[in-house]
């Protein structure tokens, strides 16, 4: 049987199969990134963080420990129920759409690693940006992390087979109507399955644009977890601080 969906983030984050194709994430330099972006932020312990489609709650669970007050919300039912195990009177996890507002104020709001740009509508990207400007209280900090199209698309690998938990995962990768897709095919327990993430290949000049039109002020851009500057040609990341 074929799985696919338009709306693929809803279907894709809510398998197993999502987290076996990405166990390999690095949880030593997510912990590092944030102890980079709150020392830099200059956030205090107590301070309330947004951590906006946060998944399994990775990054959550870490700045909780670190001492932030932490809410972190996905549209995942399933990544939620799983993240509200690690819930305490300073961490907690809803779901929630990032297109829209949430019902509180925050030193920052964060939104990590390419979560950004899947929607089906392109004004849903403003949204998120205005819904984060609106979580922020007077003197907060959005911030994106987000992927450096220009470096993707030069270094794209059309195809690749990951062989992960004795599952073949046949990945295809291509560009088009200003989307970068990923084909994943597979097959487990006798069944096939097929799903295709598309993220909007937004460059540091799209996002500039949307700030424009969101009234949101860019103050700095990094191109790595060290929060190097950014480089158009070689930076493998795109993080922006914004107002």
């Amino acid at each position: 049987m074929l799985k696919d969906s338009s709306m693929w983030y809803a279907s894709w984050f809510d398998t197993p199969y999502y987290h076996i194709l990405y166990k390999d994430r690095n949880h030593i330099e997510a912990g590092e990134f944030m102890d980079n972006l709150t020392n830099y932020l200059n956030l205090e312990k107590g301070e309330k963080i947004l951590d906006l489609a946060c998944g399994k709650g990775r990054h959550s669970i870490y700045l909780n420990q670190l001492g932030y007050d932490v809410t972190g919300v996905d549209l995942s039912e399933k990544s939620i129920k799983y993240a509200s195990q690690f819930e305490n009177e300073t961490l907690k996890f809803r779901v929630h759409d990032m297109c829209r507002p949430y019902s509180e104020k925050f030193s920052a709001v964060f939104n990590l690693f390419t979560s950004f740009g899947y929607f089906d509508q392109e004004e849903d990207n403003l949204n998120t940006i205005k819904a984060i400007k609106s979580d922020l209280n007077e003197n907060g900090f959005g911030v994106i992390d987000f992927m450096n199209v220009n470096y993707i698309i030069e270094n794209l690998i059309p195809e690749e087979l990951k062989e992960i938990e004795d599952i073949n995962f046949h990945i295809k990768r291509y560009i088009q109507d200003g989307y970068i897709f990923k084909e994943i095919r597979f097959r487990d327990k006798n069944e096939d399955f097929f799903f295709t993430e598309r993220v909007k290949a937004i460059t540091l000049n799209d996002f500039e644009d949307y700030f424009n039109k969101a009234d949101v002020h860019l103050l700095d851009v990094f191109g790595d977890y060290q929060l190097r500057k950014f480089d158009i040609k070689n930076s493998q990341r795109l993080i922006l601080i914004f107002k």
